[in-house]
C-alpha cells in the first residue's frame, strides 16, 4: 500500500501490521475489553418486571420470561480482513427496542472505554 503527499511515496509492509493486529496481546486486549463491556452491560441491563423489561409489549402478546434481555447478553466473535473483533451482542425479541429506551450496550461501551 503506496501513499502520496507532495513528492514523498511510503510503502507501508501490510504483513507486518497483520501480524502485530493477530497477535495474542492485541488479540487479548480486545478480547478484555469486550469482557469489561458485557460485564458492565449485565450488571445494568433491566431484568424483566412492570417497571423495567415489560414495558417494551403487552405481555399477553409477548410473554419472555423476566431478564430475557440480560440472558442474551453475549460476546460474538467476527473475523475480519486484518484482524479478530469482538462485539458485545443482545439477542433477545426485543433487544433493539431496550438498547433504544436505555441504551445499556452503549452506556456500556462508554464506561469501559474509560
Amino acid at each position: 500500500m503506496a501513499s502520496f503527499h507532495g513528492n514523498t511515496v511510503v510503502n507501508l509492509n501490510d504483513d507486518f501490521f497483520d501480524g502485530i493486529l493477530h497477535s495474542a496481546p492485541v488479540d487479548g486486549l480486545c478480547r478484555r475489553k469486550a469482557e469489561a463491556v458485557l460485564a458492565e452491560a449485565k450488571a445494568t441491563a433491566p431484568v424483566g418486571d412492570a417497571e423495567t423489561e415489560h414495558w417494551y409489549a403487552d405481555p399477553a402478546k409477548h410473554p419472555e420470561r423476566p431478564g430475557a434481555y440480560k440472558a442474551s447478553l453475549h460476546i460474538a466473535t467476527v473475523e475480519r480482513a486484518h484482524r479478530r473483533t469482538y462485539m458485545v451482542v443482545a439477542d433477545s425479541d426485543h433487544a433493539m427496542l431496550v438498547e433504544s429506551k436505555r441504551g445499556t450496550l452503549a452506556r456500556a461501551l462508554k464506561k469501559a472505554g474509560k
